[in-house]
């Protein structure tokens, strides 16, 4: 039986505890024949799991990711791509197994490709030769590759699978990497800004524990000195009731008996400073998972427009390139060239604008202008009966060729 979900993200999440320790201060050599991504188990609210700005960033991009439907689209006769094989499509955007839907199946491997660096994708074959019968992902620190042979090894106890196989036989998407056969996960090149960023998380506890109780000191004036032990009682007496009124009682304003005096103690410059800094470490995170800062809440100066501007190059520079790396890999693992230019794997692009109707209203109005789809496909994608007249292309009518310009457009003198 496969791990839970939580203890899937538990296990994703607990690399952080590994990559904070002091000892573990090496990274490991891209392209290693072994790689370096077995997670321990750990508490979800502990460790690296506790760093907001990582978390985001990890779900914003494996959920941007799962929420688009990765089609499987075959020619017909006319050359005309569309969803043609049924099941496979059903892997893809319904379940590609019988423990996760296709949504959690995606949105996982693209946390192991941050987290770890690497997701292996394993096609299972039916005992008939129909086909594929179902996409595994292997879980982390299960696969092993020889940097010679290319060669997987896989020994996956939660999945029930082992052997040695072909690169062709499993699908390996991978993170940035120096031209080795494993990627470097995100986790591993931001090691120093993230250890900086939990030692920040204990630091900030560490200081506001307290929830903000009043601290001070008592002290004796100039004409009580405080020399005896019966003095000495006295204030350590004062002080401890000045605690209990303050942070037990809740009470505002206290009496301090003369001629004893009571010095609250404020906020340092290095406290502000810290604070300051703590805002520096969110952006460096973000930097590394190519996120603006206002998708993890932190960019409080942005407006309409500076936003509008940060999702559209999130889209292009982020997103983008991620889902062209997984519709490459299922290309050439599923396909292969003999079925260049007659099927191909692709996101459906276009449901990143399904929660914004303004969107998603241009995009369509566009497509019907230029003629690229017509009234009855862009009502059968809401899934609205088709109309009479509805197949046919539309064009603008603002627009025509010079020729027509300069026939229709002649001079009054030489009409007359």
């Amino acid at each position: 039986m496969l791990l839970s979900h939580k203890g899937v993200i538990n296990n994703f999440f607990g690399k952080f505890a590994r990559l904070f320790k002091r000892e573990n201060t090496a990274a490991a050599p891209v392209g290693s024949a072994r790689i370096s991504c077995t997670l321990p188990a750990a508490s979800y609210g502990r460790d690296g799991a506790c760093i907001a700005t990582v978390y985001r960033c990890v779900r914003l991009l494996s959920e941007s990711v799962a929420m688009l439907p990765l089609r499987y689209l075959e020619s017909d006769a006319r050359g005309i791509k569309s969803e043609r094989d049924r099941w496979m499509n059903y892997l893809l955007q319904v379940q590609p197994n019988e423990n996760y839907s296709a949504f959690d199946f995606m949105r996982l491997a693209v946390a192991q490709i941050l987290v770890s660096g690497n997701a292996y994708i394993m096609p299972v074959n039916s005992t008939d030769f129909r086909g594929c019968d179902r996409l595994v992902l292997l879980s982390p620190g299960s696969v092993s590759v020889n940097p010679l042979t290319g060669i997987y090894t896989v020994s996956d106890t939660t999945n029930n699978i082992f052997g040695s196989y072909l690169p062709k036989e499993i699908i390996h998407l991978r993170n940035n990497n120096a031209g080795g056969l494993v990627g470097q996960s995100v986790i591993s090149a931001a090691r120093n800004t993230l250890s900086i960023a939990a030692q920040g998380d204990a630091e900030t506890l560490d200081r506001f524990k307290t929830g903000g109780a009043v601290r001070g000191l008592v002290c004796g004036t100039g004409d009580f000195a405080g020399t005896g032990y019966t003095a000495n009682g006295e204030i350590e007496r004062t002080a401890q009731d000045l605690d209990a009124d303050f942070n037990v009682s809740g009470r505002r304003i206290v009496s301090v008996p003369e001629p004893l005096q009571f010095t609250q103690l404020s906020m340092s410059s290095a406290d502000l400073q810290f604070l300051e800094s703590r805002k520096f470490e969110v952006l460096e995170i973000c930097r590394f998972f190519g996120v603006h800062p206002s998708f993890v809440f932190s960019d409080t100066t942005s407006n309409y427009k500076s936003a509008e501007n940060a999702n559209t190059a999130f889209l292009a520079q982020t997103l983008n390139p991620l889902l062209r790396m997984i519709e490459n890999e299922f290309q050439r693992k599923l396909c292969g060239w003999r079925l260049q230019g007659a099927a191909k794997f692709e996101f459906d692009r276009a449901a990143l604008y399904a929660s914004d109707p303004e969107s998603r209203a241009r995009y369509e109005a566009q497509q019907l202008g230029n003629g690229t789809r017509t009234v009855n496909e862009l009502r059968a994608a809401d899934n609205r009966p088709p109309v009479e007249g509805g197949d046919k292309p539309l064009v603008s009518a603002n627009l025509r060729t010079i020729d027509e310009i300069n026939t229709n457009d002649t001079p009054q003198d030489a009409k007359d």
